[in-house]
């Protein structure tokens, strides 16, 4: 990793989820703020999701995390992350607190000289703290995966992660992956100063998303058309 190198953006996506009849509840609307920065110890990344019904916020979580460097030239890196957050369902109209988990282990990176294409994978221990609603605390595991590919000189951008990790509440493995393309307006001659994206994403999930029946037990994919500005 470069010393310093630091990245913000401010996501809006239209989800297309609320579409489908079994998912008329799901939010239409998710705004995503992300960061990344290294310096010379290792780098930090977070991002915070808001999901908007159309009479307001559905509900908000985010992560942070921490990779601290072995050494300047080991690709494994110690891995300490923190997620939660809170959400209303809209079918009962009540809120609930996603039950916070804390996790580390560790990760391996790489990436080409111009850092246009990078890769790095995650092999993590999972702790659920006790949650509001009575859910009882356990220890589970975690494996992410997180890509850049940049492309046609920073035109076009391939980015996105996939977690499988296991829940003891239901008993079963859950996997969440969100690939996103972008479309890079500062790629083109005269647009540089232009810091905007035009894209989206495709979450793919399975033991993941809760339909109308209350279950979680099935397989989604799900579109989002967005825009992103990078600062």
């Amino acid at each position: 990793m470069t010393q310093g190198r630091a990245q913000l953006n401010v996501q809006l996506h239209y989800d297309y989820g609320h579409l489908v009849d079994d998912l008329s509840h799901r939010p239409s609307m998710t705004s995503t703020v992300e960061y990344f920065g290294t310096d010379k110890w290792g780098s930090t990344y977070l991002f915070t999701d808001i999901d908007y019904y159309h009479d307001g916020v559905a509900g908000a979580y985010w992560e942070i995390s921490r990779n601290i460097n072995f050494s300047k030239k080991s690709p494994f890196a110690f891995h300490v992350e923190y997620n939660g957050g809170a959400n209303v369902n809209q079918l009962y109209e009540v809120g609930t607190r996603i039950q916070h988990a804390f996790l580390t282990g560790a990760v391996w990176s790489c990436a080409n000289k111009d850092f246009t294409k990078t890769f790095s994978f995650q092999l993590l221990y999972k702790y659920y703290f006790k949650g509001a609603n009575g859910a009882p605390a356990f220890n589970s595991f975690q494996t992410t995966a997180v890509w850049g590919m940049d492309f046609f000189d920073r035109k076009l951008t391939f980015s996105g992660f996939a977690d499988l990790w296991y829940d003891n509440i239901i008993k079963n493995v859950v996997f969440i992956s969100e690939p996103q393309i972008w479309l890079n307006i500062y790629g083109f001659k005269g647009c540089e100063d232009i810091k905007l994206s035009v894209g989206g994403e495709l979450e793919l999930s399975n033991n993941f998303v809760y339909p109308k029946d209350g279950t979680n037990n099935r397989f989604f994919a799900i579109p989002t058309t967005a825009v992103k500005w990078t600062f």
